[in-house]
């Protein structure tokens, strides 16, 4: 049985940041995972969990500028510093909040930047974050997104997270497969995630085309939610999507799905 987490980022966003922790409890939620702790205390987020009861599921190495439209910094060779500082920041709030795992966001390939240029780069921080989150009883993980929502996103199929987690070449980097991203790129999601069940370590949901509740769309979640038991996948499932009114209106679907 599939066992779901809110994403703060997108659901419950009515609220306040750290109301929405509540809110999440009350609709049924074990975990929470959202895009960034940072701009709280660690300790009062950790209080916050613990009031509702709630897993701290995951949370993203630091992303750079998220206001102003960057979605990660691993691919950009002129910041590996910054890159490095927000790994030990994000050791720091996984100790406080109890997170197992933390995803690395690769960005926006830079406009002068020659792709081979951001790969190396990649290739370089994603070996050293998770050489360094190993330290410290973390796993790392890193997500392909599609270039619709997020245009020049340089990670974007699983191919190639899989070529570069290759030379990478750690026991400590694995996949977060949005389910949604991927049907976007790629599609053949069923026998996608067969063949790469050992490597996927936390997954995302959400209908598509529109990114709403994912009751809707093109994809069968209740075959692919059998296929994952089937499998034995025992992770989280992160619940990322854009709810078609309030989150507590939209959700239907938990329930159905049997969490």
């Amino acid at each position: 049985m599939p066992k779901f987490a809110a994403n703060l980022s997108m659901l419950f966003t009515e609220l306040p940041f750290l109301d929405r922790f509540a809110a999440a409890a009350k609709a049924g939620f074990k975990g929470v995972e959202y895009v960034s702790p940072y701009d709280f205390p660690a300790e009062q987020v950790a209080e916050t969990l613990r009031n509702n009861g709630l897993t701290q599921v995951l949370f993203n190495l630091p992303a750079g500028n998220w206001a102003a439209g960057e979605r990660g910094i691993g691919c950009h060779p002129d910041r590996v510093g910054e890159f490095q500082e927000g790994v030990a920041k994000a050791i720091a709030y996984a100790k406080v909040l109890g997170n197992r795992q933390i995803n690395c966001l690769a960005g926006i390939l830079p406009k002068a930047v020659a792709p081979e240029k951001a790969e190396a780069t990649l290739i370089s921080n994603l070996r050293f974050a998770a050489g360094e989150l190993k330290k410290a009883g973390l796993l790392l993980i890193a997500e392909p997104i599609n270039t619709y929502d997020i245009p020049g996103f340089f990670l974007n199929r699983s191919a190639q997270a899989m070529a570069i987690f290759d030379r990478v070449g750690s026991d400590n980097l694995k996949l977060q497969y949005d389910i949604y991203h991927m049907q976007r790129m790629e599609g053949e999601l069923a026998k996608t995630i067969e063949r790469l069940f050992l490597s996927i370590a936390h997954i995302q949901i959400a209908g598509n085309p529109n990114r709403t509740e994912p009751d809707e769309g093109e994809i069968n979640y209740a075959y692919l939610f059998t296929l994952l038991d089937h499998l034995g996948y025992t992770g989280w499932i992160g619940a990322e999507y854009k709810p078609r009114a309030t989150t507590a209106e939209g959700l239907g679907w938990l329930k159905r799905f049997g969490s």
